[in-house]
C-alpha cells in the first residue's frame, strides 16, 4: 500500500511540487485499479463494476490535469506573469470538477438504460476486487486530503475527493452486487441501480469541488486566520497607528496582500517609507506563504 503523503516544508513552491508528485502517484494507482475493475466487471457480468472502472479512468484524466496544473503553477514569476502562475492551480481543479459532472451525467443515463435490460447475475469474486479498491482508495483519500489542507491547495483537495468518491462508488457497487447475489433473479437489476446511485455520488462531489475553484479564480477573500495574522503583524510595527484596510488574495499556494496603514502625518516621507518596509517584512515573516505585500501609507492626526 502507498505511503502517506506529508508536506515537506512551508515553502509554496516546494509544496506545489509535492502536490504534483501526489497527483502523479494517484494517477498510477488509478491506472491499476481501473484496469482491475473493468476486467473484473467484464468477466463477472457486473455493470456497476464497469461503471466504477470507467469512473477511475476519468480520475486518471483528472489526476493528469491536476498534475499538469500544479507543475505549471509552481513556475516562478516572469515578465509576462509578474504575479506567478498560481492561477493554474484552481483552473485545473475547476476543469476536473466540470469533467466529473459531465461524467456523472453520462454514466447516469447509461445506468438508467441498464435497469430495463436483461441481466446476468454478477460473479461473487467481484466483491473481493471491490474490498481491495475501497481499502486503497480510502487510504489515499485520507493521505491526500491531509496534505491538501495543510498546504491549502484547492487542486490537491480536489484530487483527494476523487479518491473518496471512488471509494463511495465502490461501496455502492459492493452493496448492489451483494443484493443481486443474495436476492437471486428478481434482484439482478440491483447492480444497475447501484451504478445509478454511484453516479449521484460522483455528481455531488463534482458540484462540491467546483465552487472552491471558482471562488479562488474570482479572488474571493481567503478564510481562516491569515487575515488576522497579517493585521497583527502590521499593527506590531512601531509607528503604525492603525491598519485601515487589509485585502488578501490567493494565487496558487501563495498569498498577495494590499494593505493600508495610518502613520503620524507629521513625519517625513522617508520615515513613512521606512515604516512601510518594516510592515512588509513583518508580514512576510508572519507566514512564509505570503509572496508579496503592497503597503499604502496614509496620514493620521498627530497626537
Amino acid at each position: 500500500m502507498p505511503q502517506a503523503f506529508h508536506p515537506t516544508s512551508n515553502d509554496p513552491a516546494s509544496n506545489m511540487q509535492t502536490g504534483a508528485r501526489v497527483a502523479l502517484a494517484g494517477m498510477i494507482v488509478n491506472v491499476l485499479l481501473a484496469a482491475a475493475k473493468i476486467t473484473a466487471g467484464l468477466l463477472g457480468n457486473s455493470y456497476v463494476l464497469i461503471a466504477d472502472g470507467i469512473e477511475s479512468v476519468l480520475d486518471i484524466g483528472g489526476s493528469a490535469v491536476i498534475w499538469g496544473g500544479l507543475k505549471f503553477a509552481s513556475r516562478p514569476p516572469d515578465a509576462t506573469h509578474p504575479y506567478g502562475h498560481g492561477k493554474a492551480e484552481p483552473l485545473a481543479a475547476g476543469v476536473v470538477a466540470v469533467g466529473v459532472l459531465v461524467a456523472a451525467l453520462g454514466l447516469a443515463v447509461q445506468s438508467g438504460r441498464e435497469i430495463f435490460l436483461p441481466h446476468h447475475a454478477p460473479a461473487p469474486f467481484t466483491l473481493i476486487v471491490l474490498v481491495v479498491v475501497i481499502a486503497v482508495k480510502e487510504f489515499l483519500y485520507r493521505s491526500v486530503i491531509r496534505l491538501g489542507k495543510n498546504v491549502e491547495s484547492t487542486a490537491v483537495q480536489t484530487d483527494a475527493w476523487h479518491h473518496r468518491a471512488d471509494a463511495m462508488t465502490s461501496i455502492a457497487a459492493f452493496i448492489g452486487i451483494s443484493i443481486a447475489l443474495i436476492g437471486g433473479e428478481r434482484w439482478q437489476s440491483a447492480d444497475a441501480w447501484a451504478a445509478l446511485f454511484a453516479c449521484a455520488i460522483i455528481g455531488a462531489n463534482g458540484y462540491r469541488l467546483l465552487f472552491p475553484a471558482l471562488h479562488e479564480m474570482l479572488d474571493t477573500a481567503p478564510r481562516g486566520e491569515i487575515v488576522a495574522t497579517i493585521q497583527r503583524a502590521a499593527g506590531s510595527v512601531p509607528g503604525v497607528r492603525e491598519v485601515e484596510k487589509c485585502l488578501v488574495r490567493k494565487m496558487g499556494l501563495s498569498f498577495y496582500v494590499d494593505l493600508h496603514i495610518r502613520v503620524d502625518g507629521a513625519i517625513s516621507v522617508r520615515d513613512g517609507h521606512h515604516i512601510a518596509h518594516q510592515v512588509k517584512d513583518a508580514i512576510k515573516r508572519s507566514d512564509s506563504r505570503i509572496a508579496d505585500v503592497l503597503v499604502h501609507v496614509e496620514p493620521a492626526d498627530s497626537l
